[in-house]
């Protein structure tokens, strides 16, 4: 517990920032790109695409690359997600689709699937958007969410023709595309870019600053409405029961990588100097690398199981490693430190299975640190009221996303079963507009 705290802004200059946050994986060039295609055995059976999520058609997408079409190309990606460019840069493909390749299983080295569906994206969208809205129905349709279920939602529904209000309750679009991705991950602004592609097809108005539960009430929407989804996402965070818990220096992993992400000037952000993070899944590893790349001196993240229980996955794990984030494994956070109204460290209880039970053991030690942050998950807060039935906390949902409303449809993070990735908002999104439509012109 010797060494000293500080947070503070300014510890790395703005150019070594720079380099740090640039581009994980740099775009394809063209030559690349068909380079990489050419690899592509175009499985009749694809196993690759019975893993994606929103069931692109890879290898047809694959094959148009080749062609030389990366613009039909990825019409084939839209076709069935049209948020397909921020997916390319966030969906991880190393468990999905690329686990699957034939080469990957024989080879070792799986077709780069997520890349080649940038490339062709990132074609596509300097161009129009390659779909026009049918007629007009007349009905109207509110989408409370403008994140990846509520875009990929609202995208369908005004291609069927029908208008689409989207309410949110952020003062901009994009939901976690937008607040809740690695900076590092999706640069130059990429998120909003997509958003106005997506909104580019017309009949889609979105309200800033509204919020369910906080002056829009959902029975108020279905009688204003011929239909309502809802892609709320998550609203609380999961707290760690320890005392002094709102103490200086315990902040929430979410949070922080909102406020950077929406940073105009990285090197105003504090940063602290021994930085403990709590957690296993995907946030932990993106804030503390994030904390890495800020000019961290020590960054630590703490896991109750083995590393093979983590929901973040080897390929995440080890971008954490190769940018000089320690993994702790069976370590669970016993009493915060506190020294005046601040955190100075962590005690920490060694945990072991004992049977299939995972139990602390009589073990302890103390880890210094200026800033802890918490990424044990966020839930669902149920903002209807009660008004709709839930399943293990959240909404429960059928197969088209309809919920115990006759008409209101939900989706991503907030609906039982989602797997809390943005292809599977997006598929949500999509689904639920198809059966809204169906609905609307029975």
């Amino acid at each position: 517990m010797a060494k000293a705290a500080s947070v503070q802004s300014k510890r790395l200059s703005k150019q070594q920032l720079a380099a740090n946050f640039a581009d994980l994986h740099p775009p394809l060039s063209a030559h690349e790109a068909l380079v990489e295609s050419d690899r592509c055995y175009f499985c009749a059976d694809a196993p690759c695409q019975q893993a994606c999520p929103t069931s692109i058609d890879i290898p047809m997408f694959i094959r148009e690359i080749q062609a030389g079409h990366p613009t039909s190309a990825a019409k084939t990606i839209f076709d069935q997600n049209i948020l397909g460019g921020m997916c390319a840069r966030v969906c991880p493909t190393e468990t999905l689709c690329e686990q699957v390749c034939v080469r990957e299983v024989a080879e070792g080295k799986p077709v780069k699937i997520g890349l080649l569906q940038r490339y062709a994206t990132d074609v596509a969208m300097r161009e129009k958007q390659p779909y026009s809205r049918a007629a007009a129905t007349g009905k109207k349709v509110a989408v409370v969410g403008a994140g990846p279920a509520g875009l990929a939602c609202a995208h369908r529904l005004a291609l069927h023709g029908h208008a689409v209000t989207m309410f949110d309750a952020r003062k901009k679009s994009g939901g976690l595309n937008e607040f809740g991705i690695a900076a590092y991950k999706a640069v130059d602004d990429f998120a909003q870019k997509e958003v106005d592609y997506v909104l580019g097809i017309g009949g889609i108005v979105v309200e800033h600053g509204k919020a369910l539960g906080k002056g829009l009430k959902l029975a108020q929407l279905e009688k204003d409405f011929d239909a309502v989804f809802l892609g709320l996402g998550y609203q609380g965070v999961n707290a760690l029961g320890l005392k002094h818990e709102g103490a200086k220096g315990v902040e929430d992993a979410v949070a922080y990588i909102a406020e950077l992400r929406q940073a105009k000037d990285l090197s105003k952000l504090k940063v602290g100097r021994h930085v403990l993070v709590i957690g296993g899944g995907m946030t932990a590893i993106d804030i503390a690398v994030q904390s890495k790349l800020l000019g961290a001196e020590s960054v630590t993240i703490l896991y109750r199981r083995g590393r093979d229980a983590m929901k973040a996955s080897p390929y995440e794990q080890e971008l954490a490693l190769s940018h000089g984030v320690a993994i702790q494994e069976w370590a669970a956070p016993k009493k915060l430190l506190i020294k005046g109204s601040k955190v100075v460290g962590l005690k920490v209880e060694e945990t072991a299975l004992k049977g299939k039970k995972l139990e602390g053991t009589d073990k302890s030690y103390e880890l210094a640190a200026d800033v802890i942050f918490k990424a044990i998950g966020q839930n669902y807060v149920d903002v209807t009221a009660g008004a709709l039935a839930l399943q293990d906390g959240r909404i429960k949902v059928n197969d088209e996303k309809r919920t115990s409303r006759s008409k209101v449809w939900a989706g991503g993070d907030c609906v039982a079963g989602n797997k809390a990735l943005t292809v599977a908002a997006v598929d949500d999104g999509r689904r639920a507009a198809e059966s809204i439509n169906a609905y609307l012109k029975g």
